[in-house]
């Protein structure tokens, strides 16, 4: 090809808005990916998914109804921005694993005019540090508003009259199930005992990353008697690292009027279906795969106590699937034979 036929080439408007498009891309991808990549840091409760914000300010209930701290709730409850009140609403009506009652009582901390939360001012090098721009970040803005104007006044001037691209209707697009579908509770029978009004009755609710997660209850007869205590512990986990994976959960009974201690052990699906992996957890008690809503019930001389999996979700670390749990709640309720 001849100089001047190379340069008529050129010159026509969709050479010109092709070399425009390939060139804007590779200026995006260096901006967007080597330049100025985007980071997101120390995001706040506000900033998550509703259904997220709704347990947030349940862990909250749970753990003002457990320290008592007015401060720390009024604190957590602020987290959520605008979004507070209208969370708090929809705990009350939607209690999840939480109770009426707990949710009132934290409800009245919050609303307390005696809690005030002091908040730290940040010392003014700390401010001017995080308001600086720094000249890379200065540069690969400018960089991004002249690819945007230039590609718009390609698209417009040249390929918008030609293009037969169209864009898909979002009702194309397959959202993600987990925004919109609420957790799977199964129907299963019953096994409340006899007697309707238990001893006692206790919550307790694992998150992902309490490694030192040990929950125990001591309980009494109406009279002040001391009947036994019972609790949940990490039975196992899978994986190497920190926070531990959790894959079982031990749930036990100690009656002061029998010999033994009784246990039962709540299995992920995966480690369940494991012949290899279950074997060292045999010795522990019986073991029972865990599913939303299951119930079981542990015997003594003299007692019976029923555990009930309120709720409970697994984990997506690139493990096996359903093998280890990013939340587990458990109700744990106490009869007298």
């Amino acid at each position: 090809m001849s100089k001047e036929n190379f340069q008529e080439f050129i010159k026509k408007p969709w050479i010109i808005g092709t070399a425009g498009i390939i060139l804007g891309l590779i200026l995006g991808l260096v901006v967007g990916w080597g330049i100025w990549p985007v980071q997101w840091t120390d995001a706040s409760a506000e900033n998550l998914r509703p259904d997220l914000q709704r347990d947030f300010l349940r862990n909250a209930v749970i753990a003002y109804e457990k320290t008592s701290d007015q401060t720390k709730a009024m604190q957590m409850f602020q987290e959520l921005g605008e979004y507070a009140d209208l969370t708090l609403s929809e705990i009350t009506t939607d209690l999840g694993f939480v109770t009426t009652e707990q949710v009132l009582k934290f409800s009245q901390a919050v609303s307390a005019e005696t809690a005030v939360i002091e908040q730290p001012v940040p010392e003014k090098p700390l401010e001017d540090e995080a308001t600086k721009i720094k000249p890379s970040t200065l540069i690969g803005l400018v960089l991004l508003l002249l690819l945007v104007g230039s590609g718009l006044l390609v698209y417009f001037f040249f390929l918008r009259s030609k293009s037969g691209l169209k864009r898909k209707p979002i009702t194309d697009e397959i959202p993600d199930k987990r925004l919109f579908e609420e957790s799977e509770v199964k129907t299963i029978e019953k096994v409340t005992p006899g007697n309707d009004k238990p001893v006692a009755q206790y919550m307790t609710n694992y998150m992902f990353g309490d490694d030192q997660y040990d929950e125990s209850f001591t309980f009494d007869a109406p009279n002040g008697e001391f009947l036994g205590e019972c609790g949940v512990s990490i039975g196992d986990t899978i994986g190497v690292g920190e926070p531990k994976k959790i894959s079982a959960f031990e749930i036990w009974l100690f009656d002061k009027n029998d010999v033994q201690t009784v246990t039962k052990v709540f299995l992920s699906d995966h480690f369940f279906n494991e012949t290899n992996l279950r074997q060292r957890l045999e010795s522990k008690g019986e073991l029972i795969s865990a599913e939303p809503g299951k119930q079981i019930l542990l015997e003594t001389a003299t007692l019976q106590l029923e555990a009930r999996i309120v709720d409970m979700h697994y984990g997506e670390m690139p493990l096996p699937e359903n093998s280890y749990f990013q939340r587990f709640t458990l109700e744990l309720t106490i009869w007298r034979k």
